[in-house]
């Protein structure tokens, strides 16, 4: 099967997360998107991460009984901080009957060459390349494997959920209901 993995802190899963994974999923021939979820991207600050638990619980609700999306959660058992050339090597080890698709935003794309053994990945995995406001490879630039796919965009980012959540507001149609009723509910807990 072609898997795709989307991966990302999820901090927290949103609509324009599960959207853009339900767009992939139907119109980018994966047969499966997983959610691999990070507990620590190298290349940001991670001060105002959700806990692990969490994170992997939300994006678990949020996808619900949807059979094309799966939650992966490997990174949690590699060496930290989590690099993706040494994530799809751990896939390739533990699945070799499948081939993974590596999907990243073009704001992702725009600073991979610093992405530890780049090269390496390009040269081994094919990456689909979704659209972010604001940046829009130019797709005849693009090395062999990869491709930008013209996806929709939606202006909705954990930051603002986050920010919203400290302020009080309600925010509930930003995210699944299942997630934000599980999130909430943490939050009222503490």
């Amino acid at each position: 099967m072609n898997i795709g993995l989307y991966g990302g802190s999820f901090n927290p899963v949103h609509i324009g997360h599960l959207a853009l994974a339900n767009y992939l999923c139907e119109y980018a021939g994966l047969d499966e998107l997983w959610f691999m979820v990070s507990p620590r991207n190298p290349l940001k600050a991670d001060a105002d991460l959700l806990p692990d638990a969490l994170r992997l619980e939300l994006v678990r609700l949020s996808i619900g009984d949807y059979p094309r999306m799966r939650l992966c959660d490997i990174e949690f058992t590699l060496p930290r901080p989590s690099y993706t050339d040494s994530t799809l090597e751990a896939l390739r080890r533990a699945h070799p009957e499948h081939r993974f698709t590596l999907i990243i935003g073009a704001d992702n794309w725009q600073v991979f060459s610093r992405w530890r053994n780049a090269a390496h990945i390009v040269a081994t995995t094919p990456i689909l390349i979704y659209p972010r406001p604001g940046y829009d490879p130019d797709p005849s630039a693009l090395p062999p494997g990869v491709r930008r796919i013209d996806a929709p965009t939606f202006d909705i980012s954990s930051t603002h959920i986050r920010q919203a959540l400290s302020q009080g507001r309600d925010v509930r149609f930003f995210m699944h209901p299942a997630a934000w009723t599980h999130l909430a509910k943490v939050k009222s807990e503490k």
